[in-house]
């Protein structure tokens, strides 16, 4: 330990510290492109194909931390079901998470579940996903949900 010079230890330390800062800043604005480009007009075909099946959609965005699909119940506009990608708070890498929330009807309390966002994907290859790659694993969730919440006895 005595080798060690405190200064180099120094100066290596608010480096790794830009560093990461950096990072950060490249995962904000990786995000951002993703659902500009990806998610949002994924998001909007969805809205518009599905309101011919009566159910109104409606995309929000928060500048650089999420983006969320809102799902009304069918013939109405009370909603039911979200689906909602975030930026996890200091990612250094594009590692997003889920959060899906929905009701089986206008009494029942929601229920909320948090999740890797295709966990089975690197950082690198989410920004590839396609439109219809979206779509699809928004279509999942939501049959999923829709066939739990019909076939649940409570």
């Amino acid at each position: 330990m005595a080798n060690t010079d405190w200064k180099t230890e120094l100066r290596n330390h608010f480096e790794n510290m830009r560093i990461l800062e950096r990072c950060q800043a490249d995962t904000v604005l990786n995000f951002g492109q993703f659902c500009e480009f990806i998610v949002e007009p994924a998001f909007e075909k969805l809205v518009d194909e599905i309101a011919s099946f009566g159910v109104k959609g409606r995309v929000q965005k928060t500048k650089g931390r999420d983006i969320r699909l809102s799902l009304s119940f069918p013939g109405g506009k009370d909603e039911q079901f979200y689906y909602r990608i975030f930026l996890p708070r200091n990612a250094v890498e594009l590692r997003m998470s889920l959060v899906i929330k929905g009701r089986k009807n206008l009494r029942s309390d929601y229920k909320t579940t948090e999740e890797a966002y295709m966990p089975d994907l690197s950082p690198t290859d989410v920004l590839k996903l396609s439109k219809e790659d979206v779509i699809l694993d928004v279509l999942e969730h939501y049959r999923n949900f829709s066939y739990e919440a019909l076939t649940s006895p409570d």
